[in-house]
C-alpha cells in the first residue's frame, strides 16, 4: 500500500482555522478522526500511526479560533492524544520513519500557539519507543531545561515546552538519578514536573521515598487527586492494600458523580465490602449523606440507601427513578424511596421542579405500594405529608390536591 497517497477523510476537515468559536462541531470532528485512525490502524498499524501523526499536526492550527473556556475542547484533544500515542508507539515502523514522526510531532508542539496539544510532551518517552532514542532526545532538551530554570530562579521568568518531554524521555531512558538531579534545580514544586521524580524513585525501588516526595509536592497549585492517585498506585504495587485504602482511596478515586466514585473504589478494592466502602465515603462528606443514595442502591444496600435519603437532602428525581425502577423487584424499598422523594419535594428541594415531577413521585410510590400490599397505609402517609407541607406556596399540595384528591 502506498501510504503517502492514502486519502484521509479528516485531512480536509482540519484545515487551518477550519472551525469557528463554537466547540461542539470541532469535538465531533475530533472523535470522527480518531475513530477513522483507529479503524485504519487495526488493518495497517503503520498507516494508522501516520494518520495519528498527521492529525496531531493539524489539531492546533484548525482549532485556533475555538472557544476553549469551558474546557470541553481541551478534554476532547487530551482524550485524542491518549488514544493516538499508543497507536504511534506501537506501530512496527523502522528507525528512519519513527525519527521522522518525532521530528514532525515536535515541530507541531513548538507551533502549538494556544496551546492545545501541550499534553503530548508528557508522552515523549513512550513515543521514542527505545531507550537509545529516548536518551538522544533527553540530551537534546536537558541543557535548555537547566538554563531556563536557572533564569527563572534569578529573574522570576522562563518557560520551555520541552521540560515535560525531557523528563519523560529521561524516564524512558532509565536515567532516573538525572531526573532527581534536574528537579532539584526547579524553581517551583509543580506536581506537573515532580510526578517524574515520584516515578523515578518508584522505578529505583525507593517506594517510601517516592511517597514522601509526592507528599512534599502538595501545594495550592497541584492536584491533590493526582498526587493521591500516584501514592495509591505505589502502595498497591507493593501489596500494601490496606494502607493504600486507608490513606488514599477516597481522594485518589474522585469522579464526577458520587456513584462513579463509589464504583471506582469498589472495583479497585474488591476485598473491601460495599458496606464498609459506603460507610467511609459517607463519613468523608458530612452534610451530604443523601448524595450517596444511588451508590447504596447500586450495591443492593437498600436499608442504608433509605437511611441516607432521609438523613440529608437527596435529589427527588433520583429517588423517584428508584421508586419506578424497583417497584416490582423491591417494592418496600421503592415505597420508601418514593416517600423520601415526596418529603424533599414538600421541603422545596430539587432543581427546576415541575408538576410532572410531583405526579411522577406520587404515582410510582403508589404503584410500589400496590405491589407491596401496603397501598392504604402509604396513601395515609402521603396525605399526612402533604397536609403538613408548609414550604413556600405549598406547591406539592397544589399539584396533588386537584390531580389526586389530596389536600
Amino acid at each position: 500500500m502506498d501510504r503517502k497517497k492514502h486519502k484521509w477523510t479528516f485531512r480536509a476537515r482540519f484545515r487551518r482555522h477550519a472551525f469557528g468559536w463554537r466547540s461542539q462541531s470541532a469535538i465531533t470532528r475530533i472523535k470522527e478522526a480518531v475513530a477513522e485512525i483507529r479503524k485504519t490502524a487495526r488493518k495497517d498499524p503503520v498507516l494508522g500511526a501516520e494518520g495519528a501523526v498527521l492529525l496531531l499536526e493539524k489539531l492546533s492550527p484548525a482549532l485556533e479560533h475555538v472557544d476553549s473556556s469551558s474546557g470541553a475542547i481541551g478534554t476532547a484533544v487530551n482524550n485524542a492524544i491518549e488514544t493516538l500515542v499508543p497507536i504511534i508507539a506501537g506501530a512496527p515502523a523502522d528507525d528512519s520513519l519513527r525519527d521522522t514522526w518525532l521530528d514532525r510531532l515536535w515541530a507541531a508542539v513548538e507551533e502549538d500557539v494556544m496551546p492545545y496539544i501541550e499534553l503530548l510532551p508528557e508522552y515523549w518517552g513512550e513515543l521514542c519507543v527505545t531507550r537509545q532514542r529516548a536518551s538522544y532526545w533527553a540530551d537534546g532538551f536537558i541543557d535548555t531545561v537547566r538554563l531556563v530554570w536557572s533564569r527563572e530562579r534569578k529573574a522570576g521568568e522562563g518557560y520551555f515546552k520541552g521540560t515535560s518531554a525531557c523528563l519523560s524521555a529521561l524516564f524512558s531512558a532509565g536515567r532516573h538519578e538525572e531526573i532527581l538531579e534536574l528537579l532539584d534545580l526547579a524553581p517551583h514544586t509543580f506536581w506537573h514536573y515532580r510526578q517524574w521524580g515520584v516515578k523515578a524513585l518508584a522505578a529505583m525501588g525507593r517506594k517510601a521515598d517516592a511517597i514522601r516526595y509526592a507528599e512534599d509536592s502538595r501545594d495550592d497549585y497541584s492536584s491533590p487527586v493526582a498526587i493521591s492517585r500516584a501514592c495509591e498506585e505505589i502502595l498497591l504495587s507493593s501489596g500494601m492494600v490496606e494502607e493504600a485504602y486507608r490513606r488514599y482511596a477516597i481522594e485518589a478515586n474522585q469522579k464526577t458523580t458520587y456513584l462513579a466514585t463509589f464504583r471506582a473504589i469498589a472495583r479497585k478494592y474488591p476485598d473491601k465490602s460495599a458496606s464498609d466502602i459506603l460507610h467511609d465515603l459517607v463519613a468523608s462528606t458530612p452534610g451530604n449523606e443523601g448524595k450517596w443514595f444511588a451508590a447504596a442502591k447500586s450495591a443492593g444496600l437498600y436499608k442504608e440507601a433509605i437511611e441516607l435519603a432521609n438523613r440529608a437532602p437527596c435529589d427527588p428525581r433520583t429517588l423517584t427513578r428508584a421508586a419506578r425502577d424497583m417497584a416490582a423487584e423491591e417494592p418496600r424499598f421503592a415505597v420508601e424511596a418514593g416517600m423520601a422523594a415526596l418529603r424533599w419535594l414538600t421541603r422545596g428541594y430539587g432543581y427546576e421542579i415541575t408538576g410532572l415531577d410531583v405526579l411522577a413521585a406520587y404515582d410510582h410510590t403508589m404503584k410500589a405500594a400496590q405491589n407491596a400490599g401496603c397501598e392504604a397505609e402509604t396513601l395515609g402517609r402521603i396525605r399526612k405529608l402533604v397536609a403538613g407541607e408548609d414550604h413556600g406556596e405549598r406547591f406539592v399540595a397544589k399539584i396533588l390536591g386537584p390531580e389526586r384528591g389530596l389536600r
